[in-house]
């Protein structure tokens, strides 16, 4: 559920487009090939994705801007809502007719997360902005969260409708982070939980984990060997993280030029769909000044389904499987309205299935690894916790990383100093009449919960900007922190109440199995005269932005 971007897909709606859900390919059945060694560069950066066209996008919605504008300051005098009685919503600026606090909050919406700190200090925990014609309120006090998600759980759990651009993505919101609460939500949830999720699912999968293990620590070898002992770890986390899902998604190693297609697709298409939102802000007239756009967006998903529907097809015609994988359960799934899934919503879901699993993970696990390395002493702490519990020779396993609290605390603080998603994708109320914090909140506005400022909030950490472990052991302040948050939010990194993540204790389990063995593997230095920057910069997740460098030497 976390997304730190995605709060922008509240975007006003256009009408569905026609755009065919399936494409017809000729790709080699063959995946049982196990991946080799081939180099990282195919995958698109986010610098390249977003300086193509950036300037002369942001002269046409500068002009488009004030030519809007104009119309508004004619409007503005105008009576509106004569006879109505206004109802209090939540502070925020005032904004202009039609276009909203647009032309407040500036063109690059990536960089909109200072803008929204700076409204939170002026107008309090619960504030509103208006983002065209749509209301979208902002929540960052965790008791407020608590209310919303847990306490009126229901009422809090839908979705909005998404943006026209958007349900190309996502099949018209058939699949689970999309869907608006109800029977299709329910049935995808309950098929992955139950399918994949479950604690003997997860065990069934131990396997997979073996070898992505085995691949992550000798890609790491690999690149220090070539490099004086230096790796830049984070393609590499990344691209373990994606085999691991894909043999999750369609039950088998996948060989390796499928992977770099698969994932150079879907990489592609998450560091872009932020160029996508002005789509989605007034529809008709994203159509007309921003057809290249349109474009490539149908490009994208092309592309998603000229990668994701071999492996689809390929598994479709198995006829004695070894092991039980996701995709095996969208092929007998039966939706409420009586008919099977088609192929474009089976790539929906394998899409959304192996981004959520890969690129949430693998960016916590680099802020876990940048803090070791910033930090020596909780790296040696820590790894005099995993030899004592795990012993000198071999791998950590999976049942021993339950049996180390320092490592847990490890995780756990990342997560709090540096949520890979800084606010939960957005919800929607399902009743008319609905309050919070004794102000109305509109049936069509989003309510966005701001995770990234809950974790720093002084009233609940002390010294919110350290990264101290020991605050989520016995004596600290994080020590009876429940990160589902059904007690109380502190923290929700994976966000709270009926929409919670279905992937945590699978995300938490996998942060703890590699991180340890990382650790016991390898000692984590600092190159020299290159101290470890943790500035943020936010692509799809929040990564640093100065991708870590470290020196690893084997304990062996």
């Amino acid at each position: 559920d976390a997304n730190s971007s995605s709060f922008l897909l509240f975007l006003r709606n256009s009408d569905k487009p026609q755009y065919p859900t399936t494409v017809s390919v000729d790709f080699a059945p063959n995946l049982r090939r196990k991946v080799g060694g081939s180099s990282l560069s195919h995958l698109p950066s986010p610098k390249s994705l977003q300086a193509g066209g950036a300037n002369m996008d942001s002269w046409i919605i500068f002009f488009l801007t004030l030519f809007i504008i104009s119309v508004s300051l004619i409007l503005v005098g105008l009576p509106h809502g004569i006879g109505k009685k206004k109802k209090k919503i939540p502070p925020g600026p005032k904004g202009l007719p039609i276009i909203g606090n647009l032309h407040q909050l500036g063109l690059r919406f990536f960089e909109v997360e200072p803008i929204l700190r700076k409204l939170r200090a002026q107008y309090g925990p619960v504030f509103s902005v208006r983002f065209g014609p749509r209301t979208a309120i902002f929540v960052a006090a965790h008791d407020l969260a608590h209310q919303a998600l847990v306490q009126s759980g229901a009422t809090f759990a839908g979705r909005p409708r998404a943006a026209g651009f958007a349900r190309i993505i996502n099949s018209n919101q058939h699949n689970i982070s999309s869907a608006n609460y109800g029977p299709l939500w329910r049935l995808f949830r309950r098929n992955l939980m139950a399918e994949v999720l479950s604690p003997a699912r997860t065990k069934s999968f131990a396997e997979g984990r073996e070898w992505v293990l085995t691949l992550l620590l000798g890609r790491l070898r690999t690149e220090a060997d070539a490099n004086g002992g230096v790796v830049v770890p984070g393609r590499i986390f990344q691209h373990a993280m994606f085999c691991l899902l894909l043999f999750m998604c369609f039950g088998e190693k996948v060989e390796d030029d499928v992977v770099q297609k698969v994932e150079t697709a879907l990489r592609t298409a998450l560091l872009a769909f932020g160029r996508f939102n002005v789509l989605g802000i007034f529809p008709i007239l994203g159509k007309i000044f921003f057809r290249q756009r349109w474009r490539d967006l149908l490009e994208i998903r092309r592309k998603q389904e000229e990668a994701i529907l071999p492996l689809i097809r390929a598994r479709q015609s198995v006829d004695e499987k070894n092991r039980f994988c996701y995709v095996d359960s969208l092929l007998s799934l039966e939706l409420p309205d009586g008919r099977k899934l088609d192929e474009g919503e089976m790539v929906t879901l394998c899409n959304e299935f192996l981004n959520g699993g890969t690129d949430t993970t693998s960016t916590a696990v680099q802020w876990v690894m940048a803090n070791l390395v910033k930090d020596p002493q909780i790296q040696g702490k820590l790894h005099e916790e995993i030899r004592t519990v795990a012993g000198e020779d071999g791998e950590v396993s999976e049942e021993s990383v339950s049996r180390m609290p320092y490592l847990k605390a490890v995780i756990m603080e990342a997560l709090r100093r540096h949520p890979p998603g800084h606010f939960v994708l957005p919800h929607t109320v399902t009743e008319e009449e609905v309050s919070l914090n004794g102000y109305s909140v509109p049936k069509d506005a989003t309510i966005n919960f701001m995770v990234g400022e809950m974790g720093l909030d002084e009233r609940v950490w002390k010294h919110p900007l350290e990264f101290r472990p020991e605050r989520f052991l016995p004596g600290g302040e994080g020590e009876d922190v429940d990160i589902t948050g059904s007690r109380e939010i502190k923290m929700m990194p994976f966000g709270a109440g009926r929409r919670i993540c279905p992937g945590m204790g699978l995300a938490m389990l996998h942060l703890q199995y590699f991180v340890a063995n990382m650790v016991r593997e390898f000692e984590w230095s600092v190159p020299d005269g290159e101290p470890v920057d943790l500035t943020e910069k936010v692509a799809f997740t929040v990564v640093m932005k100065n991708p870590l460098r470290a020196k690893i030497q084997s304990r062996k």
